[in-house]
């Protein structure tokens, strides 16, 4: 696929980790790739290297995302793909969470989705093509302590996904959610370091704590996020919709 038949893909938290991985794989592939996020520097940096369009986004402001969505139509025309992968994470006692906190959990991780939907899939609908893929978690699937607010958003999103997926099955576009488990991104050395700190122990056995969630005894790497995106929007794709993936060795079996 060439630069100029490529499809404009719209990836949000693209300037570190999975969003930035999945960025550069798509445009490998010849899309023609929009960053977001809240980094301007990374995101130039990155958008540099691999011939993108840097957008400053924050999808906790709706008049953000509906900027940063008409720049790219302007720039390179209607989203065609959309990997809503922005996200925050906290980790916190239920009863301890404060209404600031949980309000800030779910207007990033889910309504940032919502956002981003409503200002992508009309153009989408419109020419019968379009690929939304959202980054849930496989705490979406299952739940986990400590995590209320982060679980509950992304529950949320594969609510959201499984209603659009409906709503737009006979428009060619599809719908469909990853939910990996620790990915090794910096989110994950924060979430080891948050371990380290509150339970006295190391580092290295912070991190075989979270690895051992895993049947493979192992953290999620970013190229295999990358690589089910590509498949999920390509052609060969086109009857795969609704569906909430697990990319966590075996850990949620639903």
């Amino acid at each position: 696929m060439s630069q100029s038949t490529g499809r404009v893909a719209l990836v949000t938290g693209a300037s570190r980790g999975i969003g930035e991985a999945i960025a550069r794989g798509l445009a490998a592939d010849g899309h023609r790739v929009a960053l977001a996020a809240r980094s301007p520097d990374a995101l130039e940096r990155i958008a540099g290297e691999i011939g993108g369009l840097p957008v400053v986004m924050d999808v906790s402001d709706a008049a953000s995302v509906d900027a940063g969505v008409a720049t790219i139509r302007r720039a390179l025309g209607p989203v065609d793909i959309l990997v809503a992968n922005a996200g925050i994470a906290l980790s916190a006692p239920l009863v301890a969470t404060t209404d600031a906190e949980w309000a800030s959990m779910l207007d990033t991780n889910l309504t940032g989705c919502f956002r981003l939907t409503r200002a992508c899939v009309p153009d989408m609908v419109n020419r019968r093509w379009g690929r939304v893929v959202y980054m849930a978690s496989n705490a979406g699937l299952t739940g986990y302590r400590y995590t209320a607010a982060y679980c509950a958003a992304k529950h949320g999103v594969i609510g959201l996904m499984r209603t659009l997926a409906l709503e737009v099955a006979r428009d060619g576009v599809t719908a469909n959610a990853l939910c990996p488990g620790f990915v090794e991104t910096d989110m994950t050395r924060a979430s080891v370091e948050r371990i380290a700190h509150k339970t006295g122990r190391g580092e290295d056995a912070a991190r075989e704590a979270l690895m051992s969630l895993s049947p493979q005894k192992r953290l999620i790497q970013p190229d295999e996020l990358v690589a089910i995106t590509r498949y999920l929007v390509s052609e060969g794709a086109r009857g795969v919709n609704g569906q909430a993936i697990a990319i966590d060795g075996g850990q949620v079996l639903h």
